[in-house]
């Protein structure tokens, strides 16, 4: 009989959930290895994950997703909805409506779903014979590698200690800055209750937001209703604003002054590693240094795939770009920017809208939009491949963009927005939005904002939240101290192809350029990975032991691992590199570009 592993995952959050389901679909052959499984989670409702969590979010926060693009559980939603009873629904608002697979349901009703399944998911791995033991309400604050003992110790909040022989860090978001509720700054969003007006209070005032993210959506939806009352239909909706609070307005600072686009149809809902091109093909498109090009990429993959999507949506102006080999993905974001760049960004979402609405409730797939959010999944999972300077460009460019095309809002929510618009509740200022340390005279925030044009101008805000999404965190950020301090991670980094260009850098970009056995590197955030989320040493080394799948640790290196799909296949791609492991007895494949033939079997 071979050792027998115990696994420990820190976090409850949806990677936890589908590690647990990747782990029960190879429970077969995993119970002859696998002794148990101890899932630790700093809150006390476990298995949901910090956006769909009572104790974070609202009864008004929308999902972005809907149940068919969920990946797979043991009961798809659409079908545990139409179990529940009537009271159960009346809990979860959804009494008396019609259950869809293509509908977007509030992220407390998603939470509750995912908290079903992972007590499913729980028992079926008992049923397999894998012990599993929960540890809610249990804080890790530390990680300490025991090689010596091939095993790792879990230091808990309490002082307490538990062993095991492999460990996958699943913790989510991670915001290392501090609210100041004392000058009216909130790092983030979450837990949304903070922001909210206490019982009969009102907030009768202009509060501010840094970026127009879904989660500064979440946070407008939530306040918005309690500072005033929504009439009619959807298609005719109205604010009716409270006369409690006549001066309750909200401003949203957005660099470029744009709203995400709105939800749109699509022809398949589940993203694919390799829908549009093969590995090896992929692969071989690496240069003499082993660099896969952006632009590489782009010409090869992304222009012939593009040109057959904007073909279907009948823009044939976009396929007669495309083939001109001068016309770049630059160009290519500019072009498409462009399009959607508009004086008003309301107006430009109230013209949006009809669009949006042939296209979800006609069936219509925007397929350019589809393709494109395709090919940077497939980028997202080989962009170790790229060099700094295209992970640079990539950011600077690409990531806005996409981030405004494929944060899809969902038509509701549009809805709400315009409708607090007309209302003259809501608007938003481009330009560069920097808070400012010092507080305000009256103890506000102090933010300025810079114009292209050169210009600045400040503003004060009683309450000013930070909804710029979760970023890479630096390595002395990393919660987990003695990992570092032993060189166990590493921070993420990338080569550069060409060391000559650092020169002619930025200076707040070059101080993330630092040199390592006689070659420049980038750092791009957060902490280096292989392909299988395994540790990477401050010597090189993948970890045998603990592997890391938290976005905010990860990013970095994978910047495009949004959503539940993506947690879905990267936790598999982890449980396929170990079963790989078993197989092999104990031999650990370190090469990234072996691993990736993990991802073929996604």
């Amino acid at each position: 009989m071979p050792p027998q592993v115990n696994l420990a995952i820190i976090g409850s959050g949806p990677s936890a959930i589908y590690l647990l389901k990747h782990l029960l679909d190879e429970g077969k052959f995993l119970k002859r290895w696998l002794a148990s499984i101890s899932v630790f989670e700093k809150s006390q409702l476990t298995g949901m994950g910090m956006p769909y969590n009572p104790l974070t979010t609202d009864r008004f926060n929308l999902a972005n997703i809907s149940s068919e693009e969920l990946p797979e559980l043991p009961v798809p939603m659409v079908d545990w909805l139409e179990s529940l009873d009537q009271e159960d629904l009346r809990g979860l608002g959804l009494e008396g409506e019609e259950i869809s697979a293509e509908k977007i349901y509030p992220r407390l009703v998603l939470g509750q779903y995912l908290h079903s399944q992972y007590r499913v998911l729980l028992s079926g791995l008992q049923e397999r014979g894998i012990h599993v033991r929960e540890f809610p309400g249990c804080e890790i604050t530390d990680i300490q590698d025991l090689p010596e003992e091939g095993a790792v110790r879990l230091v808990t909040a309490n002082g307490g200690t538990h062993s095991f022989e492999r460990v996958v860090i699943a913790t989510g978001h991670y915001w290392t800055s501090e609210d100041r509720p004392d000058r009216g700054y909130y790092a983030s969003p979450w837990p949304i209750r903070k922001l909210l007006p206490g019982e009969g209070e009102h907030h009768d005032f202009t509060i501010g937001t840094l970026g127009a993210s879904l989660s500064a959506f979440d946070l407008i939806t939530s306040l918005a209703h309690r500072h005033g009352r929504f009439a009619g239909e959807l298609g005719n909706l109205c604010f009716e604003p409270s006369p409690e609070a006549p001066n309750f307005k909200i401003v949203m600072h957005s660099f470029h002054g744009w709203l995400p686009h709105l939800q749109w149809d699509q022809e398949e809902a589940m993203r694919v590693i390799y829908r549009h091109v093969g590995r090896e093909v992929l692969l071989g498109l690496r240069d003499h240094e082993g660099f896969l090009r952006l632009e590489t990429y782009f010409d090869a993959v992304c222009r012939p795939a593009l040109a057959d999507a904007f073909r279907k949506d009948g823009m044939t102006e976009m396929v007669g770009k495309l083939a001109d080999p001068h016309f770049k993905l630059a160009d290519l974001v500019e072009t498409m920017s462009d399009k959607h760049d508009y004086d008003n960004a309301f107006e430009g979402m109230r013209r949006e809208m009809t669009e949006s609405r042939r296209s979800v409730l006609g069936h219509k797939p925007i397929h350019w939009k589809e393709v494109i959010d395709d090919l940077m999944y497939t980028l997202n999972f080989h962009a170790e491949l790229m060099p700094a300077e295209d992970h640079l460009s990539f950011r600077k460019t690409v990531m806005p963009f996409l981030m405004n095309v494929i944060a899809a809002m969902p038509l509701e929510s549009g809805e709400i927005l315009l409708a607090l618009y007309d209302a003259g509740k809501i608007e938003i200022i481009s330009g560069k939005a920097v808070v400012n340390e010092e507080t305000g005279n009256d103890g506000t925030t102090r933010i300025t904002i810079h114009d292209e044009d050169g210009s600045e101008t400040t503003s004060n805000f009683r309450i000013f939240v930070d909804c710029g999404g979760q970023k890479p965190l630096e390595l002395p950020d990393y919660p987990f101290p003695s990992l570092v301090r032993a060189g166990v991670v590493s921070k993420g980094r990338v080569r550069f192809a060409d060391s000559s260009v650092i020169s002619s850098l930025e200076d707040e970009v070059r101080e993330h350029v630092f040199s390592d056995r006689g070659e420049s590197f980038y750092h791009v955030g957060g902490v280096d990975i292989d392909s299988a989320c395994r540790l990477i040493s401050a010597d090189g080394v993948s970890s045998p032991r603990i592997a890391d799948v938290a976005f905010s640790h990860t990013s970095g290196l994978r910047p495009y691992s949004y959503g539940l799909q993506c947690c879905s296949d990267t936790v598999a791609i982890f449980v396929q590199a170990w079963l790989q492991e078993l197989r092999s007895n104990g031999e650990i494949e370190e090469d990234s570009i072996e691993l990736s033939k993990l991802y073929e079997e996604i």
